[in-house]
C-alpha cells in the first residue's frame, strides 16, 4: 500500500534526544526493503546543536538511496509552522510526521502494515495512546492532562477522536498539502486544525493504536502550556 514515504521531524533544541533518533532511522532503514524513502527534518529556530548534528548526520548519508533535507527557519515558530514547512516540501506518496524524541518509533510504521492496519478507503491515520491495543508508558500529569484536553474537545467541537495531540500521524501527501495549506496555528493546536479541516473536506481519520514510551527532557510547561492550549482553542472556535 505504501510504496514512498516522506517523513517529517519538526525540531526545535533537540540536542540531547538526536541520538535517539538517529539510531532509529538508521534502523528503520537497514529493516525498510520495499519503501521509497524521504527524511524532512524542520530545524525550528534552535540556538543550540541542532543545526550541527542534523548537517552532519546528513553529510554522513549522502551516498545511500535515500533523500534527506534540512529546512531551516530562523526563528522559532512553532510544530504546526514546522510541519507546515516541511509538508510543502514533501515528494512521496505518503508522509508521516512524528517527534524527534520517537516516544514512538519508526517501526511503528511496519507494525500497522505488518497486521493490516493500514485500510484502502483512508488517507488519514492517527497514532493514538488512548484506543485498544495502544501500549503506553506516560507519566500521571500528561495522562491528567490528555483527559481534559480531549473532553474540551468534545465540548467546544464536537471532535470525537480519542487522541488528536500524538504526533504520530499517516497522511496521503496530496490530502497533507491540502489541509496544510490552511493551517493557522503555529502550535500544538493545529492537530485540532487538521481535524476540523479534514472534516470540512469529508476526510475520514482512523485512529490506529501506538507502542508509545515516555522520553526525558520533555519541553511542555505544565503551568504555561495548558492555559495557552486552553485560549488557543477558546480562539479557534
Amino acid at each position: 500500500m505504501i510504496d514512498s514515504l516522506s517523513i517529517v521531524f519538526p525540531i526545535f533544541n533537540e540536542e540531547k534526544r538526536l541520538n535517539i533518533m538517529i539510531e532509529d532511522i538508521n534502523d528503520f532503514n537497514e529493516k525498510n526493503k520495499t519503501v521509497n524513502l524521504q527524511y524532512v527534518f524542520v530545524n525550528d529556530g534552535s540556538n543550540d546543536n541542532t543545526q550541527k548534528i542534523l548537517k552532519s548526520f546528513i553529510s554522513n548519508n549522502k551516498k545511500k538511496e535515500i533523500e534527506y533535507l534540512l529546512i531551516d527557519l530562523d526563528l522559532n515558530q512553532g510544530k504546526g509552522k514546522a510541519l507546515k514547512e516541511g509538508i510543502k516540501l514533501v515528494n512521496k506518496n505518503w508522509i508521516l510526521t512524528l517527534d524527534a524524541d520517537m516516544s514512538v518509533s519508526l517501526q511503528q510504521i511496519h507494525n500497522w502494515i505488518n497486521n493490516n492496519h493500514l485500510e484502502s478507503n483512508f488517507e488519514i491515520y492517527f497514532g493514538s495512546r488512548n484506543i485498544k491495543n495502544a501500549i503506553v508508558d506516560l507519566k500521571q500529569h500528561r495522562k491528567i492532562l490528555g483527559k481534559i484536553f480531549s473532553f474540551l474537545l468534545k465540548i467546544l467541537f464536537n471532535i470525537q477522536i480519542k487522541d488528536t495531540q500524538c504526533g504520530f500521524k499517516l497522511y496521503k501527501s496530496k490530502i497533507a498539502k491540502k489541509i496544510f495549506k490552511e493551517i493557522h496555528d503555529n502550535g500544538f493546536v493545529h492537530d485540532v486544525e487538521v481535524v476540523l479541516i479534514a472534516t470540512k473536506y469529508g476526510y475520514e481519520i482512523k485512529e490506529l493504536p501506538v507502542k508509545w514510551i515516555h522520553k526525558n527532557n520533555s519541553k511542555l510547561n505544565l503551568f504555561k502550556d495548558p492555559l495557552t492550549m486552553f485560549l488557543k482553542l477558546i480562539n479557534l472556535k
